[in-house]
């Protein structure tokens, strides 16, 4: 049975990969800075941003599922006026340098790449550091993949409950189509093993709609009571900060039913 390394398995898409890979009875080896509880996969200890342990973890690996990245934004779950002048680059640049040229080494038969959707498009530094990483993916001399994917609502969900404390939320009326890491997941699983490579197809959720209404939604889940403030943002300043509506594949977990598994406990008081 093949073995597939799986970078950043330890995050919210990276565990579902894994999840997936584990339950189709794929021989797994997540990279990680510490070794997790589950027993059905092998631990790989190192660091993708300073190359600690790549080589060793590399050994034997016939797929290589890179979902590691760095996210300022994601990690606190807001921004920061920071954010809008310089992003990290150690584990999406330079790491997935480091990380191409030893599974090159390493002979591995493929090298999946996940993405985002709309980098070409989009300003904010982070964005321009995720597309750095991904053209070292499509310049390699590796056999490759790339899947790019829409926000998720993990980080849609940090992102709202950051203004719980404001009376008023301001938010933009562009509209967009995030979508869940389950959802995302199964995709990677159909582009890991179908026998293609190359750029694939994008992927974002069910249904296209406009920030306020997915606070809206949000605030319904949640039971808050908060004025909604919205904002018209032009196309061009809508797809700089990563709004764009994915023109791949459709997830099936809509917003409103991921909020409803996410907080149970504000539907049985409602």
């Amino acid at each position: 049975m093949a073995l597939t390394l799986v970078t950043g398995g330890t995050g919210h898409l990276g565990r579902d990969i894994v999840d997936r890979l584990s339950r189709a009875g794929h021989r797994v080896r997540v990279f990680a800075r510490s070794s997790g509880a589950r027993t059905d996969v092998e631990w790989a200890i190192g660091d993708l941003a300073t190359g600690t342990g790549l080589r060793e973890a590399l050994r034997d690996v016939d797929l290589v599922i890179n979902a590691a990245t760095y996210s300022p934004i994601a990690r606190r779950g807001g921004i920061r006026p920071i954010d809008f002048f310089r992003s990290p680059s150690a584990v999406d640049v330079e790491g997935t340098a480091r990380l191409l040229s030893l599974s090159g080494e390493a002979g591995v038969r493929h090298f999946l790449h996940i993405s985002i959707v709309g980098l070409d498009e989009a300003t904010l530094p982070y964005a321009r550091v995720k597309l750095a990483g991904e053209r070292l993916v499509r310049a390699s001399a590796l056999p490759w993949s790339v899947v790019r994917a829409m926000p998720f609502y993990y980080l849609l969900d940090k992102l709202l409950s950051g203004l719980g404390w404001l009376p008023v939320w301001p938010v933009p009326t562009t509209r967009f189509n995030p979508v869940d890491t389950s959802d995302v997941a199964d995709h990677i699983m159909n582009c890991a093993f179908d026998g293609q490579r190359g750029e694939r197809a994008e992927i974002g959720g069910p249904e296209t709609l406009d920030l306020a209404a997915l606070a809206r939604e949000y605030q319904n889940a949640r039971g808050l009571h908060r004025t909604i403030l919205p904002i018209d943002l032009s196309e061009a300043k809508a797809r700089g900060m990563g709004f764009v509506v994915s023109e791949g594949v459709r997830g099936d977990l809509t917003w409103a039913d991921w909020l409803r598994r996410r907080y149970p406990e504000a539907r049985s008081a409602a």
